[in-house]
């Protein structure tokens, strides 16, 4: 029963974070998003391990360390196509293949669940399938780019569970905490390198788009036509100290300009889904990983409640009938 309720708090958790990650995506960026959120994260976690006291040891590292590069990978790649969108399909697309990933590990590698577990994680898979579906004409179809991100996204978000789920029972939050400072060093390093690049066609062409940096690539339409004063596309101006630091300066105004919008939205993301990786390992500790990861997939109920909320996207039948599937799977799972 616990596990359960772990695996539902920690997907309501997910939720609220990728919908405040997906709103900052569009105005600053997947990669950025993502190296405030770690930043953010790492922070609070850190915190947290001074309650939490854990013994660091180098299975905890190394598994941290590997799951914190598949995370900046998935949580990249996820805020990236929620920022295309539409949330309401991508979203469940990787929160299926997020479960489907750890739960075939687990069968694989000798899970022992009762009868019941199986019909129920059926039963849940449908669930998150049914919470993102749109039956309207209307709706926005899913780009090619958007599906195979959301696929790998999920991919990506079903190997850090299992990589978690490798480290020593008491290890506390050090593998966390070790996931979040490589997750962030990845991005960071990223983001400027990008930057730098950025500057160095402006002082080529001062009239070049960082599309890179900004969140008009792929954003909706009326998001796009914002993306200049978002973005705090930088201009090369006439300096005395030449190429070099015409290209230092526009480096900076790259980095400095588009982090206004989205900054807060970012942090908010980054501490909830800390709160939700601390859910989720406590979940791991004192469960099994196939019925964490599934009940965790439920993730999407939270973004697509958030969005119906916020950004006023109607909740169809179908998506109230995932919503109960949902709840019947959990009580399924409670009961095995």
């Amino acid at each position: 029963m616990l596990t359960v309720i772990l695996g539902l708090a920690g997907a309501l958790v997910y939720g609220a974070a990728d919908f405040l990650g997906g709103l900052a995506a569009r105005r600053i960026s997947a990669l950025r998003v993502t190296a405030v959120g770690a930043l953010s994260g790492v922070v609070l976690l850190a915190l947290g391990s001074l309650l939490v006291p854990g013994r660091w040891s180098w299975e905890a590292v190394l598994w941290g360390g590997i799951s914190g590069v598949t995370g900046a990978a998935a949580i990249a790649l996820l805020y990236a196509c929620l920022a295309i969108g539409p949330m309401s399909i991508l979203s469940p697309l990787t929160a299926v293949t997020s479960a489907i990933v750890p739960l075939t590990w687990g069968l694989v590698t000798g899970s022992q669940l009762g009868v019941i577990a199986y019909p129920a994680f059926a039963l849940a898979l449908v669930a998150v399938v049914l919470v993102g579906f749109v039956p309207s004409k209307e709706a926005v179809r899913p780009t090619l780019a958007g599906l195979l991100m959301a696929v790998a996204s999920g991919t990506l978000i079903g190997a850090f569970y299992i990589l978690i789920d490798q480290t020593p029972d008491d290890s506390g939050l050090v593998p966390l905490v070790v996931n979040r400072s490589v997750s962030g060093s990845i991005m960071i390093t990223l983001i400027l390198v990008l930057a730098v690049v950025a500057a160095a066609r402006h002082v080529r062409a001062t009239d070049a788009p960082l599309a890179v940096l900004d969140g008009a690539h792929g954003a909706p339409h009326g998001l796009a036509a914002d993306a200049p004063a978002a973005a705090g596309t930088a201009v090369a101006e006439p300096t005395e100290g030449g190429a070099g630091t015409r290209l230092l300066r526009a480096s900076a105004a790259a980095l400095r300009g588009g982090w206004r919008g989205g900054f807060w939205l970012g942090v908010g993301c980054g501490l909830l889904d800390a709160v939700a990786n601390i859910i989720v390992i406590v979940g791991l500790r004192v469960g099994e990983l196939t019925i964490v990861s599934v009940l965790t997939a439920l993730y999407p109920a939270g973004t697509i409640l958030l969005a119906a909320v916020v950004l006023r996207e109607r909740i169809a039948r179908l998506q109230w009938v995932g919503l109960v599937l949902a709840l019947a799977a959990s009580a399924m799972l409670a009961a095995a």
